[in-house]
């Protein structure tokens, strides 16, 4: 059984969407989480009014829906009730960033509200989860464009009269969980963009994709005109590895389907992925709207979470990525954009080492990714550090060989390393492609998981701890 962590939100009162004399108060109960550099029972954040009321509502909804789905049900598992942890708001100064994560880890959501959309500044910056309770949904889903809104993220404590009650929820959430929702961030980081489509395309794209089943088959998005289609394979490559257009990797093609109801308020959609995939990878698609943008993250199958993906391990391994996390973490302080050459030049580190340690930040959930910027932002996950940032198996694996001192380098070159696990010695090459080791699980997986225990061990023993 998953190790499971206990989440516990405490709220002053529900959420509440409110009509009055002068238009519609939306007001979002906040806990735990940061306020500034500060952590706070209940943060502040925000106090002020949207543009786009009907175009708000319809977006906050799809992110209550992702939390509270699971888009694939492993086999034998009947009726399972889904522990929906409650969204995540992060306010940046200039911009309120809403997400959440779906209960089957295989889907992350990203609702950008962009200083355009909102009539008002921030009162502080800081992360915190805001409560999504049903009656709020329902209140959502009325709102419309001439309704005039006014958001409140938070309540000023010195006007609030406690009597030492509280709104409570318990929620268990696996490990795995918490840590799929900061790897995913990694995962973002390491694609580039694919394809653009207009608005009409968009919505005909989305329409065309497979209702329901979950679909564990590999599918991908190729253009077709000026949108995409669905094809069971990428195009075939030419000489020299390229390929004959643009495919991106799709699996479980009904996930995509979540994006639905904001559609009416697009004006484009823009795709990311590894262009070089040939079988199940991940992928993110933003909906661009009106001073705003959705964004989802989808994991290679709908099977299969990001938890356990291993795309960052390589970064973790790195003899310096924990210090030099900690040196880059001493600058934060809510940048809607993180600049590497100004965190270079004011930690001394190499471009190569601030780019590890933001990995490592985003994998204990400190920053996050805008795939829309290419750049890092900063937020802190609202959960207990211990879980986010906790053991990655094979990484503990990896220390342990090297402490051992079952990792052998070649003495006439560092290419070659051998690694003792037990009574075997895999021998891991390095080349320009890459680490290779021919371990089971290597063979298995490929790159597709990020690197064996060996190749981990054979990166601590024989990386430039300066590079």
């Amino acid at each position: 059984m998953a190790a499971l962590t206990e989440v516990r939100y405490r709220y002053l009162a529900p959420s509440k969407v409110v009509e009055c004399d002068d238009g519609v108060r939306l007001s979002l109960s906040t806990s735990g989480g940061t306020l500034g550099c500060d952590t706070s029972d209940h943060p502040w954040f925000f106090a002020g009014s949207v543009l786009r009321p009907h175009q708000m509502a319809t977006a906050l909804l799809v992110v209550a829906r992702v939390a509270r789905t699971r888009f694939h049900q492993p086999p034998g598992m009947v009726a399972a009730r889904v522990a929906a942890a409650d969204p995540v708001v992060t306010s940046n100064g200039d911009r309120l960033r809403f997400e959440a994560f779906s209960a089957c880890g295989g889907v992350h959501v990203r609702l950008d509200v962009l200083p355009g959309a909102l009539d008002g500044p921030a009162v502080s910056t800081g992360t915190t989860n805001v409560d999504f309770n049903p009656p709020l949904r329902q209140l959502l889903a009325r709102l419309r464009d001439h309704d005039r809104l006014h958001l409140e993220i938070g309540r000023d404590l010195k006007v609030v009269t406690l009597d030492g009650s509280v709104t409570e929820r318990v929620v268990p959430l696996p490990v795995r969980w918490l840590k799929g929702f900061a790897e995913v961030q990694v995962v973002a980081a390491a694609m580039e963009p694919l394809v653009e489509i207009p608005t009409v395309e968009v919505r005909r794209f989305v329409a065309s994709l497979p209702a329901g089943g979950g679909s564990g088959t590999a599918v991908w998005a190729v253009p077709a005109g000026r949108g995409l289609r669905l094809a069971s394979r990428p195009p075939a490559r030419r000489r020299g590895g390229h390929r004959d257009g643009t495919a991106v990797p799709l699996g479980g093609p009904d996930r995509l389907r979540i994006v639905a109801p904001v559609l009416n308020f697009a004006t484009g959609m823009r795709a990311w992925a590894d262009p070089d995939s040939v079988g199940p990878a991940p992928s993110v698609w933003q909906v661009d709207l009106v001073d705003a943008r959705l964004t989802v993250t989808l994991s290679p199958e709908p099977s299969r979470g990001f938890s356990g993906e291993g795309g960052v391990l390589m970064d973790l391994a790195h003899p310096h990525s924990s210090a030099d996390a900690a040196l880059v973490a001493a600058l934060l302080s809510y940048e809607p954009r993180l600049e590497p050459d100004y965190l270079a030049r004011s930690t001394g580190l190499s471009p190569a080492r601030v780019n590890r340690a933001l990995s490592w930040l985003g994998a204990a959930g400190r920053v996050g990714f805008d795939v829309a910027e290419q750049a890092w932002f900063h937020r802190e996950l609202p959960f207990d550090p211990q879980s986010l940032s906790g053991a990655h198996p094979r990484l503990v694996d990896a220390v342990a060989l090297v402490e051992a001192g079952a990792v052998t380098v070649d003495p006439t070159t560092t290419d070659t390393v051998t690694v003792r696990s037990g009574d075997i010695g895999w021998t891991v090459r390095h080349d320009g492609g890459g680490y290779r080791c021919p371990c089971p699980w290597s063979a298995r997986y490929g790159s597709s998981r990020g690197p064996c225990k060996h190749i981990l061990a054979a990166v601590m023993a024989t990386c430039d701890p300066d590079s």
